[in-house]
């Protein structure tokens, strides 16, 4: 298959490129310059011709373009550039996109903080925050595009990744003794979410517009992942108890 991936030198783009990197013919595209084995591209996300012209000749494209703090730039990117993506789609007769995006752009405040085993089929509420609401309007946007064009979008949320060997988190330093936040998961088992989403045949999609909840098992199960088991045929790997275990003394 041949795959676009939009943001690929971001934090998870390394570890999607080498899930997929030996099973596909992948292009990679990113606003940064990035040293890669594969095709690859310089494009913004927001500007729809560049990233028409990049989805040329493939069969999928990959977003895993994110910008959080900038008001403007964080629509540009989080909400114009899924506008981009299924434009791009549309213009190519391509007919799967991938998604990726914080678990919050569906379960904001509302439902964090008063609900328990939300699932990805919940009613999105996002809240006020400017990271989700900009993500989440890109979802929608994808989601129109689903009912009226004959395009299959998968969205994978998550949250905070680890290195499951190490246990240590993007920010720095290893978090073994402390609470493990909902949607945590390893870099791997992350980026074989996206692999099993992209390889998964139409036929067994319920619909055109799936949402899936992406993290390891957590004793909590404030939240449910059983959606990514049953119909991506995902398996967590690492479970990264050590983190939330507290060592006795």
């Amino acid at each position: 298959m041949r795959i676009l991936i939009l943001g690929g030198n971001g934090m998870l783009g390394p570890s999607v490129i080498e899930s997929l990197g030996s099973r596909h013919e992948l292009r990679i595209t990113d606003i940064n310059e990035l040293e890669t084995d594969h095709e690859y591209r310089q494009v913004d996300v927001s500007i729809i011709d560049q990233v028409v012209d990049a989805a040329e000749g493939m069969d999928a494209i990959i977003n895993l373009s994110v910008l959080r703090p900038h008001r403007q730039i964080a629509f540009d990117v989080n909400t114009r550039g899924n506008y981009n993506m299924a434009v791009a789609a549309k213009t190519h007769g391509i007919r799967r996109l991938i998604n990726t995006g914080p678990h919050f752009q569906l379960a904001g405040p509302n439902y964090e903080e008063f609900n328990f085993e939300l699932n990805s089929d919940m009613p999105p509420q996002p809240g006020t925050r400017l990271y989700a609401i900009t993500k989440a309007l890109g979802q929608e946007i994808l989601k129109v595009f689903a009912e009226h064009q004959d395009i299959y979008v998968q969205t994978l949320l998550f949250y905070n990744f680890y290195e499951a060997e190490t246990l240590k988190h993007p920010a720095g330093g290893s978090r073994i003794g402390t609470d493990l936040v909902p949607f945590s998961v390893s870099w791997t088992d992350a980026a074989q979410a996206i692999r099993l989403a992209v390889e998964i045949p139409f036929g067994r999609l319920p619909s055109r517009c799936e949402t899936y909840y992406v993290f390891t098992d957590l004793p909590h199960q404030k939240f449910d992942n059983t959606k990514a088991r049953t119909q991506l045929g995902w398996q967590p790997r690492h479970f990264l108890e050590g983190i939330w275990t507290k060592p006795i003394s």
